[in-house]
């Protein structure tokens, strides 16, 4: 079956935000061993083990809930609706808010090193982040087998 170019750039894109997501995570996990005050065990479990359980979650409730199912499916359908991931407009946009939390993530760092608050919080926001992104490209290949769906979808 052969998709329309807007889809296959929508599906595209959905799974290059979850992988862009995850690496300026990686990255700031890296970041965070180098510059954090604490033991390797401590810094671990702020930036690895409590932001695992809030991403499993943000990940699985959407897909196995169904009301968050279907709203987060509407929610996906809409923004492909909407054009988003199909334009450089929509990409630049989303670079940017990417960047954004990728500067907060490596700012709470920084902030912390020099003495401030430990920046748990912001790890575990940004991996909650991440696990719905991931949901939502789960729900692009899940919608693409509904058949008003695939109807608008095919060439």
């Amino acid at each position: 079956m052969a998709y329309k170019p807007a889809w296959r750039n929508f599906k595209r894109t959905q799974d290059l935000t979850v992988a862009t997501a995850s690496l300026i995570y990686a990255g700031a996990v890296a970041n965070a061993f180098g510059r954090l005050p604490g033991e390797p065990l401590l810094i671990a479990q702020r930036t690895l083990v409590w932001p695992a359980v809030f991403l499993s979650l943000s990940l699985a409730l959407p897909l196995v809930v169904g009301v968050f199912r279907r709203s987060l499916a509407r929610y996906v359908w809409m923004s492909f609706q909407a054009g988003f991931g199909q334009n450089v407009s929509s990409i630049l946009w989303g670079v940017a808010l990417l960047g954004g939390a990728a500067g907060l993530i490596y700012w709470q760092i920084g902030a912390a090193a020099a003495g401030g608050r430990y920046p748990a919080g912001v790890f575990s926001g940004y991996a909650a982040g991440i696990g719905i992104l991931a949901a939502q490209a789960i729900l692009v290949r899940v919608l693409e087998r509904h058949p008003e769906v695939r109807r608008q979808i095919e060439e």
